[in-house]
């Protein structure tokens, strides 16, 4: 995908004394004084930030925060706290401007926090009269926010189509880099693992990678699914019955490729669903009417594992069991090791995912971990997102 990065502006001296208006992703969260409890997406936020600065902009910033009503300020919906962490981070007071949309006072090397732009009427709705105000208040737009890339808003894409330059932050340049060497032209084979309760949130995903790749690893609910699709007895675990169609013709179209869905051959199983229920082993065709299916079995995550070492790429989202049980966490663990022994470029997504890793410490060791839980889904459904699609349309304009 072509589009205009923002580190190639400043590398050949096109940034200097120009305004420029970044969106990014702050949305972090907070507990109920207002203190931020988790800064991730401000810290990744802070080299787009400093490159403009460096670059000798005027530098404007704004996010979204919680989910606001438009037109109806509250001090909750304040990124007074981003600011105050900014400040922390850069070294350097980061004043927050209200009532920015008619206009904002910032000279060169300066830099101000807008606030909240999902406050201002238009925003969520992409309205062309607010998105054409925020573009005359730039020379430079720069979209480094992949978290809401899979939404046409008024600062992901109305403002992107006004500015008179629209680019991609590192964040974003970095996010597009990873998923077109996972999924756009993969080192082969290309293994993919989705997981999560539920068949019906992700079965657009996996219609869209059985036509794509060559090992389609499916767990938790899902996994479930897929066991009574192959004919095994579930007990009482999670699935849906009224999908075990869907998911046959996910797995034929896997074998029409002369690929396959692997089927668990043993599971973890307990009798409720609980951190100290007692867990136990069983052959998948041995599972009581009685059982919960909580896991993977040693066996089945084993055979994953020896699969993932002989991938060329991996795309990961959802953990394979209910990895916050310890014990039913050793199949989840198993496939996370085994990505980061692999040699394989791994791309990693997904709120849970992102648990699993930090709690086995494989971050280095995972190719890329995206930051955007729905921009990656959509990615995996094989959808264009609404951000990518206008910056890659103003980069062909400009070309």
């Amino acid at each position: 995908m072509n589009v205009l990065r923002f580190s190639d502006l400043c590398a050949q001296g096109k940034v200097s004394g120009q305004r420029v208006f970044i969106r990014a992703d702050l949305n972090v969260p907070q507990d109920d004084a207002g203190h931020i409890t988790e800064d991730t997406r401000i810290r990744a936020s802070v080299p787009c930030i400093q490159m403009a600065l460096d670059a000798g902009a005027a530098v404007m910033v704004t996010s979204h925060l919680g989910r606001p009503t438009e037109g109806e300020f509250k001090p909750e919906d304040s990124l007074a706290p981003v600011a105050q962490r900014l400040s922390e981070l850069l070294h350097r007071d980061v004043p927050l401007v209200s009532q920015w949309v008619d206009g904002v006072q910032v000279q060169p090397g300066q830099l101000v926090l807008l606030e909240n732009c999902r406050v201002n009427p238009g925003e969520k709705k992409n309205n062309e009269a607010l998105a054409r105000k925020m573009a005359a208040l730039c020379d430079i737009f720069v979209n480094d926010a992949f978290g809401t890339a899979h939404r046409a808003e008024g600062t992901t894409y109305g403002i992107a189509q006004f500015a008179p330059i629209a680019c991609a932050g590192p964040l974003l340049a970095a996010e597009i880099d990873a998923i077109t060497r996972a999924l756009a032209a993969p080192k082969r084979p290309l293994a993919a693992i989705v997981a999560g309760s539920k068949v019906s949130t992700k079965l657009t995903i996996l219609k869209s990678l059985a036509s794509k790749v060559d090992q389609l690893i499916v767990g938790g609910g899902i996994a479930n699914t897929f066991m009574l699709a192959a004919g095994l007895k579930i007990g009482k675990s999670l699935a849906e019955v009224d999908l075990v169609d869907e998911a046959r013709a996910v797995m034929a179209a896997m074998k029409a490729r002369g690929a396959d869905v692997p089927i668990p051959t043993d599971v973890v199983v307990a009798e409720r669903f609980a951190a100290d229920a007692t867990a136990q082993v069983k052959r998948a065709d041995q599972v009581g009417d009685d059982d919960l299916i909580l896991d993977i079995g040693p066996e089945t995550a084993a055979r994953l594992a020896a699969q993932l070492q002989q991938a060329g790429t991996i795309v990961w989202n959802g953990p394979v069991g209910v990895f916050e049980f310890d014990a039913f966490a050793q199949g989840t663990q198993a496939i996370a090791k085994a990505i980061a022994a692999s040699d394989a470029f791994s791309i990693a997504g997904g709120g849970d995912t992102l648990a699993a890793i930090a709690k086995y410490g494989i971050e280095k060791q995972v190719g890329y971990i995206s930051t955007g839980g729905g921009a990656f889904l959509e990615i995996l459904e094989g959808k264009t997102l609404p951000a990518f699609q206008i910056l890659s349309e103003r980069a062909a304009q400009s070309a």
